[in-house]
């Protein structure tokens, strides 16, 4: 048994002073330094996603007003000089002094901007449902700004205060005068983000971003008028969002790029004590489900009770009018949740009074009560639906049927590609080639597009860490193609047992995945691009929770190179060449545009595109899963002039993000 020497002991003493713990280390953050000091606890990060959720608290705010019936129109702009405004009819955020404790004497209005935790969705009587119940919203996006302006008007007068330096009052509360228009009433915020906070990747507002964002929030709040103005740059624009038909027009939208199994949408909406529902559906030809679950007008993109109650009712009404109506037969085994969730796009939106987000950006709903509410009122009022529509209810049975036979079918030839595996031994692809790093947290796949770029990307990697995966030509499309027929392809069986967490969103675990960076390496031309598109689309569909997680990214090959005295130098794209030009006014060697990866050498290679210490990568993330799935669709799908309108309409948002 080990014996302390007297050494080891005086050092263990002098440890112990030098790590001694008393009040004088109890640190206490007064105000909203908590946020400023830690961001990524309120907003998710500091990167772009965290940059807009700024907006989203905001919004959401004039959003608790639209749910209380007070606010008929939200305008958002996105002004010239980096700020954006969020404008709203509500009844505007209340004024008058604080009456109690140790912010008495304060306006209210102050109060709201200044202080965590404080709002009017705790104590029960300012709202009845609300998105924003953690009570940090606006307060937060005063923190992270390094000026915010709140202007109110209330009962015919005008009201501003002003914010400076991540949320210290600049004056009090002023009554500017009476309110020009004597009926106006509601809240305008505008706030400046802070460059120190969102210093990686800037503080510009990505427009596509908060389109999506508004256009969703007038699908779910009927009738709701949100207005989007970018007053930006040259392309300025205006687009205002309001829908009549609410969810029953997001699932048309959602399905616009498809081509639906037929033209009407179910739906149905109840209300029990205080909680509501409000659920629309319809079938496509496809072969993938999209099932958006919302709380109090907030995405939950995790699911939750209220998507779990409608997925389990809506398996039981399908299976029982498919032995009524003799789409399954006696001796059938009943249809599988997942055969019937084919081809489905459905919105399940609900509001309830006392909502259980699971974290604070609200991904998953974790009420009970709503679950057996849903599925209780799905189970009555989808029956009747069917009941009602006899031939849309047959098409649903039929393509059904048609994928449970698939199903079977894809487990047989995965079971098929298994053995072949363990048959050949070590099972992986022979033109696998491998990395000797058993750590998936370090471990690179590049997949490369062609045999001989493959074998420069072999000589140019490090053989520890990075693994290379070459495939000919382009793989299947796997938009227009159930599992079992993307089963029997060469190239997408390699991708499957290269990865090795499995393949279909029911069997894929992306905690078996073998690499925790997989790199989609293709030519800078249209056939690359083409190929890129077509292995996202795969791995978005049938290994998204890769995507989630943040394992997918794409290589960035350089575009240019040229040369500067004797050394050759690369350059990315052309925002790249731009800055290149303004830094060497007289450059007069000619610039050479890199088009496949064939005419790097390896040590070229190595150095633009495969060394990480060197090299760019674009992450592929998803952050509204509707509208991906929606422009997955558009890109990959059959519809030719909306793939055209999409990609020249979108260009201008494109970015590069370094990793």
């Amino acid at each position: 048994m080990p014996v302390n020497t007297p050494s080891d002991s005086t050092k263990g003493t002098a440890r112990r002073v030098a790590g001694s713990y008393g009040a004088k280390d109890i640190q206490v953050l007064e105000g909203l330094d908590p946020v400023r000091r830690r961001p990524g606890m309120y907003i998710g990060s500091t990167g772009l996603a965290g940059l807009h959720h700024l907006i989203w608290e905001v919004v959401d705010n004039s959003v608790d007003e639209a749910m209380a019936g007070f606010c008929t129109k939200i305008i958002v702009t996105l002004h010239s000089d980096g700020s954006c405004e969020v404008v709203d009819n509500g009844r505007g955020i209340p004024v008058d002094p604080y009456p109690s404790g140790p912010h008495k004497g304060k306006s209210a209005l102050e109060v709201v901007l200044t202080v965590l935790h404080a709002g009017g969705k705790f104590g029960g009587e300012g709202y009845k449902v609300s998105g924003g119940l953690h009570g940090v919203g606006v307060s937060v996006v005063n923190a992270l700004s390094v000026r915010v302006v709140a202007e109110v008007h209330r009962e015919g007068t005008h009201f501003r205060q002003e914010f400076v330096d991540g949320g210290k009052p600049k004056g009090k509360l002023q009554k500017v005068g009476a309110s020009a228009d004597k009926s106006a009433r509601g809240t305008s915020i505008r706030f400046w983000p802070d460059p120190e906070i969102f210093q990686a990747e800037g503080t510009e507002f990505v427009v596509r971003t908060v389109t999506e964002r508004m256009q969703t929030i007038a699908f779910l709040n009927k009738n709701l008028e949100v207005v989007l103005v970018d007053d930006r740059g040259d392309k300025k624009q205006k687009v205002t969002f309001q829908y009549k038909g609410g969810i029953v027009d997001f699932v048309k939208h959602l399905n616009q790029s498809r081509e639906a199994l037929f033209t009407k949408v179910a739906h149905y909406e109840a209300t029990e004590d205080d909680q509501t529902l409000d659920i629309a559906l319809q079938w496509n030809t496809g072969y993938y489900e999209g099932i958006y679950g919302y709380a109090n007008g907030i995405s939950t993109v995790e699911g939750g009770m209220h998507v779990e109650g409608f997925k389990t009712a809506l398996t039981s009404v399908v299976n029982k009018y498919a032995r009524a109506s003799g789409g399954l037969k006696e001796k059938d085994e009943n249809l599988l949740g997942e055969d019937i969730r084919e081809g489905l796009t459905a919105v399940v939106s609900v509001k309830l009074r006392e909502p259980q987000f699971e974290g604070q950006t609200k991904a998953k709903l974790g009420n009970v009560s709503m679950r057996s509410f849903v599925q209780k009122e799905t189970n009555t009022k989808l029956e009747e639906w069917f009941q009602e529509n006899p031939t849309e209810a047959n098409r649903v049975v039929k393509k059904a049927v048609a994928a449970a036979q698939a199903r079977i079918a894809a487990k047989n030839a995965r079971n098929a590609i298994r053995r072949k595996t363990a048959l050949s031994g070590a099972g992986m692809p022979d033109k696998l080639k491998d990395c000797t790093s058993g750590d998936p947290a370090q471990s690179e796949l590049f997949i490369v597009e062609g045999d001989s770029a493959g074998g420069t990307a072999v000589d140019a990697r490090d053989p520890q860490t990075q693994a290379i995966l070459p495939i000919r030509g382009k793989i299947l499309n796997v938009e227009r193609a159930r599992l079992d027929k993307m089963l029997k392809n060469n190239e997408i069986q390699a991708l499957i047992t290269a990865i090795g967490g499995g393949v279909g969103n029911e069997e894929f675990n992306v905690e078996k995945a073998r690499y925790h960076k997989v790199i989609i390496l293709a030519d800078a031309d249209v056939d690359g691009s083409h190929i890129r598109t077509l292995l996202l689309t795969f791995f978005y569909r049938q290994m998204r929770p890769m995507v989630e997680s943040g394992f997918v990214y794409i290589a960035q090959p350089p575009l240019f190179s040229t040369e500067v005295g004797k050394e050759k130098v690369y350059l990315k794209n052309e925002a790249a060449k731009a800055e290149f030009l303004k830094e060497h006014a007289n450059h007069k060697k000619e610039f050479q545009r890199l088009k496949g990866l064939g005419e790097m050498d390896w040590q070229e290679l190595k150095g633009t595109t495969m060394d990480s210490t060197t090299r760019t990568l674009l992450q592929i993330t998803v952050d509204e899963a509707a509208e991906a799935e929606n422009i997955m669709s558009v890109l990959m799908g059959d519809d030719v002039e909306m793939r055209k309108e999409f990609i020249t309409t979108n260009a201008r948002d494109v970015r590069n993000l370094d990793f």
